[in-house]
């Protein structure tokens, strides 16, 4: 059945990044550390368990689901949330390189189980192990960022941004080519891997950079009263961002699945899938541009997003478009936005923030998306369940 998923001279590249000791060294090469450790990180591919089917309800003019991806993107954000809202005020007690090993477990965890999954329970309890996976993961890598120069935040705004695709193209591509679900899951259990093999053998750290033992200095900053003013001085990066979220992820998980053009020759399921995936090149796109430019008005994005939000919500209703090729547009522009959104902010809050105080900041703000991904798809359940009983 149809399932609705849920981003030179090559001998001279290779010493430049490398260096002697086959480690990154150079600029270009922590750009493509962060490039590589990112697409590792937020990498997701969430199929339906196997043996498991999809159940369309047809008494709607929406050709509904039984059950709304909002559903899944509840179980991917909550945990992802609970880390970001209080990493920051601990984290610190936790060396980076016992992170990174719990991320490699927790997302070889979550392969393993919607793999062997034949139940939607147990399928989601292996989306939870990918959410605490990505969630600490972009958590510590946007804090480490700070010990390198700000050229490794352009690094991993693209990989995230190629996360998005890869994962969804590489899971079709090898479906597409007669893998099974599982065996293609298992297939995977190479990107953690990676993201293992990168950080630990690959990348060069500072003398004084805290692998294996506690950050003091950051320990006595968020313990103290300063962190919560620190905190309350980052809403202005923090709330512009929720809001880019909240009208993106209500556009994805509320309407997109709304927007059906029965007299297309694209399937609804491939009609959906085309929205994802145009979705996440506009991202990919968006999010590597700040190495061309800098946009400082997140809160112009914001607004232009929930007009994105408005009209699409009332092309639902109102059934106005005339074919998916016009919300092919409006959803890769979409993309576009939450993408450039996101790198923007970190670059900024990096460039405006105390040097002693951007560890805690890159954390404590990143709570940001996901806030935004979580109300919004608390808001989309009624908002599809009012649609579908039409």
């Amino acid at each position: 059945s149809d399932i609705f998923p849920v981003e030179n001279k090559k001998s001279g590249f290779r010493m430049a990044w490398l260096g002697p000791a086959g480690r990154c060294q150079t600029s270009s090469g922590l750009y493509v550390f962060r490039y590589i450790i990112s697409i590792c990180t937020l990498f997701k591919s969430t199929p339906a368990p196997n043996g498991t089917s999809i159940e369309i309800s047809n008494s709607s003019r929406y050709d509904c689901n039984a059950v709304s991806t909002a559903a899944v993107l509840l179980a991917d954000i909550l945990p992802t949330l609970l880390i970001k809202f209080t990493a920051p005020f601990y984290i610190h007690k936790v060396p980076y390189g016992f992170r990174v090993l719990v991320c490699f477990f927790t997302a070889v965890v979550s392969f393993l189980m919607v793999s062997f999954s034949s139940t939607i329970l147990m399928s989601i309890f292996g989306v939870v192990f990918a959410s605490i996976s990505s969630g600490l993961g972009e958590l510590s890598f946007l804090s480490l960022s700070v010990f390198f120069s700000r050229d490794v935040l352009s690094g991993w705004g693209s990989g995230t941004g190629a996360a998005g695709v890869a994962g969804a193209s590489l899971y079709s591509a090898f479906t597409q080519a007669g893998l099974t679900p599982q065996v293609t899951l298992w297939i995977m259990l190479v990107v953690p891997v990676i993201l293992a093999v990168s950080y630990f053998f690959l990348l060069v750290f500072p003398s004084s950079f805290p692998q294996w033992r506690r950050h003091e200095d950051v320990c006595s900053l968020s313990v103290c009263s300063y962190a919560c003013d620190l905190f309350q001085g980052l809403l202005k990066f923090i709330i512009p961002l929720g809001v880019v979220y909240f009208a993106e992820y209500f556009i994805n998980q509320g309407l997109l699945e709304l927007l059906y053009f029965s007299d297309s020759r694209l399937s609804h399921a491939e009609q959906y899938r085309w929205y994802q995936t145009l979705y996440q090149i506009g991202v990919f796109a968006s999010r590597t541009s700040l190495v061309c430019f800098k946009i400082r008005k997140i809160f112009l994005m914001s607004l232009l997003q929930c007009l994105n939000a408005v009209l699409l919500g009332f092309a639902v209703y109102y059934q106005f478009l005339p074919n998916p090729w016009v919300v092919f547009v409006i959803v890769l522009y979409e993309g576009l936005l939450g993408g450039a959104a996101y790198v923007n902010t970190f670059y900024f809050i990096r460039e405006e923030t105390a040097k002693r105080e951007r560890e805690f900041a890159m954390a404590a703000a990143s709570v940001g998306d996901s806030l935004g991904i979580a109300l919004s798809a608390a808001a989309a359940f009624p908002v599809y369940h009012y649609f579908c009983s039409l």
